[in-house]
């Protein structure tokens, strides 16, 4: 199936901002908040990973090089910057299937950018409590730990949110 090769405005707009914003290092996540028997922690849990309906099962691969592209799965986009990479390398972006978060794998794993990409990920099919929650893009193990945050801009009129990102690894939208 053909993917649309037209980035989105808003997506454009997204990734801008989140390079014209500070260089600075992503934030290392605070100690997980006890659990709770609340309404509110009850539905998010205590993960702090926004809880949404599965997305589809995607997978794509394309080679981007020194000037940089734009790779798109299901609803998420990579920005990749020029002189963001030295020499052109083949890149798979995976929607995982069955999942309860928005998550998206990126490989070659450890892949280092020169330049910051910009990853925009939708949380359009999580729910109503979740959108009002800002949110940002974590950086996530197999077991779904969040191991920092990235810097990130939460686009709500959009419901997406755009991060920071230097390498590649598992990425999921979080609160």
């Amino acid at each position: 199936m053909s993917r649309p090769r037209v980035l989105p405005l808003a997506v454009a707009i997204a990734a801008a901002a989140v390079f014209a914003v500070s260089c600075s290092e992503p934030v290392t996540p605070p100690p997980p908040p006890p659990p709770q028997n609340s309404l509110l922690g009850g539905l998010l849990g205590a993960t702090g990973l926004l809880s949404c309906n599965s997305l589809p099962y995607d997978s794509v691969t394309q080679t981007v090089g020194p000037n940089g592209g734009i790779i798109q799965v299901g609803p998420h986009y990579l920005a990749i910057p020029y002189g963001a990479l030295s020499s052109s390398v083949s890149i798979t972006a995976v929607i995982p299937a069955g999942s309860r978060v928005n998550q998206v794998r990126f490989k070659p794993e450890g892949l280092q950018f020169q330049r910051s990409a910009a990853l925009t990920m939708s949380y359009g099919n999580c729910s109503l409590l979740g959108k009002l929650l800002p949110k940002r893009i974590a950086y996530i193990d197999d077991q779904q730990n969040i191991l920092e945050y990235l810097l990130s801009l939460d686009l709500l009129n959009l419901r997406s949110v755009t991060g920071q990102l230097r390498h590649f690894s598992a990425y999921a939208v979080a609160w």
